[in-house]
């Protein structure tokens, strides 16, 4: 039986692990996170409330459970905050990467990190794992950096770059970009999205899926995960009309210029999917089949 601990375990990711490890007997699960424990199952793992940048009591933990695997969900991601408060984005988003790597080096623990596609400046888009980063935002910087401590670390590690991850759990303390169109669309609410950025989102029961398959492969180093067609975000939220059949004149286009953003966006992302389903064999789908999948869990239909 595998030993895995879950940072960040009441956010979208964290919980998707804890409904994925959960059907599985070959697996221990410690769950960490701050506050109450909102994923709604009590039993069949432990839960810690702390926050995970306190080291002594991650530390504490850590050393007394000695997992096998640590998957670190645990981040600041909004674009925007990170740039107006680098301090605390930096604790999260590096000074807890630094920290968890140190662990695992103590109890030889293989460490799952995930990270994003705005480690790169966006002029070319289908990145490759191997690609040179050039973030444009603080909160790209502050994930570039702590993949550069893994890479520079001697721990087993595995980094899993990711892009507008979206799905939906028991209980969400944050939106996502299909959850928020819907709910807009669905109240009859005209909503305006960019026409000049493009991306390729990725279902979180995928990223989840990537999780334990690399527990599973014992695979080491760094993989995108993401769905396999580069959209406009105009377009994603036309496709999430298009399956929740809710009315597409209600969204209108506009440049990414006219928002003002305090963060730099890449224009361009999306990934080189070869890597990650030639070596961990996961089937990535375009966007429009996994929102169809999506809305069959969530609706039954």
């Amino acid at each position: 039986m595998k030993k895995v601990l879950i940072t960040g375990s009441n956010g979208l990711l964290g919980q998707s692990l804890l409904d994925l490890f959960l059907e599985d007997n070959n697996f221990e699960i410690i769950a960490l996170s701050r506050g109450e424990n909102r994923y709604p199952k009590t039993k069949g793992y432990k839960y810690f409330n702390i926050d995970v940048t306190e080291f002594e009591k991650l530390e504490q933990i850590v050393i007394s459970e000695v997992p096998d695997f640590i998957i670190n969900t645990a981040a600041m991601t909004n674009v925007d905050t990170c740039e107006d408060n680098k301090e605390d984005c930096d604790k999260i988003n590096v000074e807890l990467v630094q920290n968890l790597a140190g662990l695992c080096e103590e109890i030889n623990s293989h460490l799952i990190h995930i990270s994003t596609d705005f480690i790169f400046d966006g002029k070319k888009g289908y990145y490759k794992e191997t690609d040179k980063p050039n973030p444009l935002s603080y909160y790209g910087l502050s994930k570039l950096k702590s993949e550069e401590i893994l890479i520079n670390s001697c721990i087993d590690y595995t980094i899993l770059r990711t892009i507008l991850v979206y799905g939906k759990v028991h209980d969400m303390s944050r939106n996502n970009i299909v959850l928020w169109v819907r709910k807009m669309l669905s109240e009859g609410k005209e909503i305006t999205i960019v026409k000049d950025q493009f991306r390729m989102p990725t279902y979180v029961e995928d990223l989840a899926l990537a999780c334990k398959v690399c527990i599973e492969k014992k695979a080491k180093g760094i993989f995108n995960i993401s769905s396999n067609t580069l959209l406009s975000i105009y377009e994603i939220a036309q496709q999430i009309a298009d399956v929740f059949e809710l009315d597409k004149s209600l969204i209108k286009s506009i440049s990414s210029k006219t928002l003002n953003q305090r963060a730099v966006r890449p224009v361009k992302t999306g990934f080189n999917l070869d890597k990650t389903q030639e070596e961990l064999q996961l089937q990535l789908n375009p966007f429009k089949k996994d929102l169809q999948r999506f809305k069959e869990n969530i609706t039954g239909s």
